[in-house]
């Protein structure tokens, strides 16, 4: 019996050390699966759980306008993340995200990609950006493990809906997405910080410690005026309103600077608000919009006849009919004229004259001094996507192309450009590139800047007898409603028959209408460009243009403090180069 008991003890023994060795070696090899070969992954796993990298967008710069006024700022909201919890049930963290989701609203399309997320064990996990003040109230007090608030900053625009498209928005995450903001994005946006929140098997934070150092965007000065803007936004607003029209937009300038004072759309929206129709913002009208600009364009027509001196003042023209053929089409004065000497056709916005002009001059002069104005290349303003205009090459032109381009048709031209072109004039044939920006020690001037920059473009002379028609223009011809009372303006009407789409024609009922000029006081103080897409009832530029012209400009005098001029009637006499020319 003694001996079986120790057989029986003996095999007890052997069984506990084999099972004692396959246990330690089964730990043994599980320490080493863990220790060493799957050490990374769970050490990451751990990390995960226990810490998240934090990217922190800095403070964007702030844009200003030319007298210090804030544009464009960025505020303090907080933002709401959530960090997944291996450790605890899906159901679990379903349950927060919804109860989330009443409290801040987020839609369904964002709940779905946020369960998703979960699903992945994402370390990290946006729930809603930039929340306010009231939501983050009750976020607080929700006291959910593993949702936190972060600072972030987020952009303001204190004037709401002022200069919307010029200035543009930016996108969640603060990149600029149009306008200024897109075109200085790399300026405005500074470099991104991050930082490191350790939490406690509560998941609650208990440590932040930071990794990278974000910096600030600089900031940027417009030569923008605010309350020129409010005024051209304002006048504008009215203008397309009453004349029901699809569309309007005004840029002023400082002509001797090349500074753009305002630079207005209408309809717009407010840039704080999601916009419901973004190709508001998208599109600026002053610089992205290509159309047939009619009678403005013909101060290049008369530029280039006073260029090729073959016409003289004293040239009279027969308009008696009031048509005039061409290409088996008949083009027709707004009105019937009789005989008009060469300044009175511009000045009463003749078409059956200008024609008559046209064949006098040659294509390679008439296509010199297009290009001379700048019109078919972009003007080099620092703004996105500006559009070039249309203007065909010279071997491609008809033999019809001379009548048709001189009087505006045939070509396509944007508000920026037919700006430019009456600056030049201001300027006594000099072109001065346009400016956005006052201080530009950032970033070398554009390469289309440098090219134009004070380059002599037409003659002095020229220059001068044009600005004597183009106040003519405004006193007695078709711009008599742009007449402001003690300061001289020389400007020209435009009204131009848009194709009508379903039959490829010129529409009878469908126009733009547009009014270019500037203001001299004695010498030029601001120039403007008018242009009004599809007006309803009065359509005419003198009717339409002209007057909102005047309407701004008188606000805009007033405001910089201008000073009327008593004798400006005696001086524009005085200084007529061809007194007693014309009517």
């Amino acid at each position: 019996m003694d001996i079986f008991c120790q057989k029986k003890a003996y095999r007890r023994t052997i069984a506990l050390s084999f099972l004692l060795v396959f246990w330690m070696t089964f730990i043994i090899i599980r320490l080493l699966q863990l220790q060493v070969f799957e050490y990374p992954r769970w050490k990451e796993e751990v990390l995960n759980q226990d810490q998240a990298e934090v990217k922190i967008l800095p403070k964007r710069g702030t844009i200003y306008d030319r007298r210090g006024d804030i544009l464009a700022s960025s505020i303090l909201r907080k933002s709401v993340y959530y960090c997944p919890s291996k450790a605890e049930p899906y159901e679990l963290q379903i349950e927060k995200i919804n109860k989330l989701s009443d409290v801040l609203g987020i839609s369904e399309n964002e709940i779905q990609n946020i369960k998703e997320r979960i699903k992945k064990n994402s370390p990290f996990i946006w729930i809603k950006r930039k929340i306010d003040q009231i939501l983050e109230e009750r976020v607080e007090n929700l006291s959910f493990g593993g949702v936190y608030l972060v600072d972030e900053n987020k952009r303001f625009y204190p004037h709401r809906k002022l200069a919307a498209q010029l200035l543009g928005r930016v996108n969640i995450d603060d990149e600029g997405l149009s306008g200024v903001e897109y075109r200085f994005n790399s300026i405005l946006k500074g470099e991104k910080g991050e930082y490191l929140v350790m939490r406690d098997a509560k998941k609650r934070e208990y440590r932040i410690e930071t990794l990278k150092q974000g910096k600030p965007g600089k900031d940027l000065n417009l030569t923008i005026d605010e309350t020129i803007q409010y005024y051209a936004e304002k006048e504008l607003e009215k203008a397309v309103t009453k004349t029901a029209a699809n569309w309007g937009t005004v840029i002023i300038s400082n002509p001797s600077s090349g500074e753009i004072l305002a630079m207005a759309s209408y309809p717009t929206c407010d840039l704080n608000d999601s916009p419901q129709n973004p190709t508001i913002l998208e599109r600026n009208n002053a610089i992205h919009y290509n159309y047939e600009p009619g009678s403005t364009f013909k101060i290049v027509t008369f530029a280039t006849a006073l260029e090729d001196g073959k016409i003289s003042e004293q040239s009279v023209f027969d308009c008696r009919q009031a048509y005039i053929p061409v290409a088996g089409k008949y083009v027709r004065d707004h009105e019937r004229f009789g005989l008009l000497t060469f300044p009175d056709v511009i000045i009463h916005s003749s078409n059956v004259g200008t024609m008559q002009i046209s064949q006098s001059l040659s294509e390679d002069a008439f296509f010199k001094t297009i290009k001379a104005f700048g019109f078919g290349e972009r003007t080099g303003i620092d703004l996105p996507a500006e559009e070039s205009g249309i203007l065909r090459p010279l071997g491609d032109w008809t033999r019809s192309s001379m009548a048709f381009l001189s009087i505006g048709y045939e070509i396509s031209v944007t508000p920026i450009q037919l700006l430019q072109a009456i600056n030049i004039i201001a300027n006594k044939g000099l072109v001065i590139p346009f400016k956005i920006v006052k201080k530009k020690s950032d970033f070398p001037a554009l390469p289309i800047e440098m090219k134009f920059r004070n380059k002599r473009m037409i003659s002095e002379e020229t220059t001068r007898k044009l600005t004597s028609m183009l106040e003519r223009v405004v006193q007695e011809g078709t711009g008599r409603a742009a007449q402001l009372k003690g300061y001289r303006v020389a400007g020209k009407t435009g009204t131009a028959q848009k194709i009508d789409p379903s039959t490829g024609n010129y529409s009878s009922t469908s126009h733009v209408a547009s009014f270019v000029g500037f203001v001299f006081a004695p010498n030029p103080v601001l120039s403007m460009v008018i242009v009004v897409d599809d007006p309803k009832g009065q359509y005419y530029g003198g009717e339409v243009g002209a007057p909102l012209f005047r309407d701004i400009a008188a606000q805009v005098l007033r405001y910089l403090e201008i000073p009327q001029q008593k004798d400006y009637l005696q001086n524009i006499r005085a200084e007529n180069p061809w007194k007693g020319a014309g009517r």
